[in-house]
């Protein structure tokens, strides 16, 4: 049966996507449907602030009883466990399959593969160590735990707005998002973003000018390499942009 919109369905929606993209459990029932895992897309952009409201919380905290460094790495820890690395697994999975793949066909086969090899631990040990730096280094580490989050769930969903799916839709765990996306929605999740870069730019005044270039920047990038190697994304790809466009954002800040 076809999920009609209500506000009960969009409840459901949000409920969805904070389950799909972190261990939080989720305080609603759900009647589960592929149109509703798509239309929990559209929330992408507010799970990654319930998870910077999470983040700098956490930072004020441990900043109270520890220097900046150690404040910023346990709430990294925290991160990876809150999200169960979902999106550093993706790329570490993409990085493998592009750097060690000669085919396309070789490319999806490693990508499936759920062993890490040379290539995607050293991006996951880099990735992680530059984001932790450009923290450090961050004029309002508050604001850039904040923000990062909800900004970088923008760039999967212009991926999937503008590249075919390549991975077996059956085998994924990503087919219900990708498959119908829906441009309305998107709109909507950008028109979010722009609005709390905004209400932040009261911090950062230059927040505004960095916000979607980060997410544009990374989409058109990265995007354009996955058409060239992959002729379109998958879900790891799409994790990878979540990573890429953080650390643009925070190199930005």
């Amino acid at each position: 049966m076809a999920t009609k919109p209500s506000p009960n369905n969009e409840w459901q929606a949000f409920w969805l996507a904070v389950g799909f993209l972190t261990r939080i459990p989720m305080l609603a029932k759900i009647n589960y449907s592929q149109r509703l895992m798509n239309q929990s897309s559209l929330y992408f952009p507010l799970v990654g602030l319930l998870l910077g409201v999470i983040y700098a919380v956490a930072f004020s905290l441990f900043s109270m009883v520890a220097s900046p460094l150690v404040a910023i790495i346990l709430v990294t820890i925290g991160h990876l466990f809150i999200t169960g690395a979902f999106h550093e697994d993706g790329l570490a999975d993409s990085i493998d399959a592009l750097g060690g793949g000669y085919t396309i066909e070789k490319r999806l086969e490693i990508m499936k593969d759920s062993r890490i090899g040379t290539y995607g631990t050293v991006a996951l040990v880099m990735a992680l160590l530059l984001k932790v730096t450009l923290l450090v280094d961050a004029q309002h580490i508050w604001l850039a735990l904040l923000v990062a989050p909800a900004v970088s769930r923008l760039t999967p969903l212009l991926l999937m707005a503008t590249l075919p799916y390549v991975t077996d839709p059956d085998k994924s765990k990503s087919k219900p998002v990708a498959d119908g996306f829906s441009n309305l929605r998107l709109a909507i999740a950008a028109a979010f973003v722009v609005v709390l870069s905004l209400v932040l730019s009261f911090w950062h005044p230059l927040l505004i000018i960095g916000t979607l270039p980060a997410v544009l920047l990374v989409a058109l990038c990265w995007g354009a390499y996955l058409r060239s190697q992959l002729g379109g994304y998958t879900g790891d790809a799409l994790g990878a942009s979540v990573v890429f466009s953080e650390l643009a954002l925070l190199m930005f800040l």
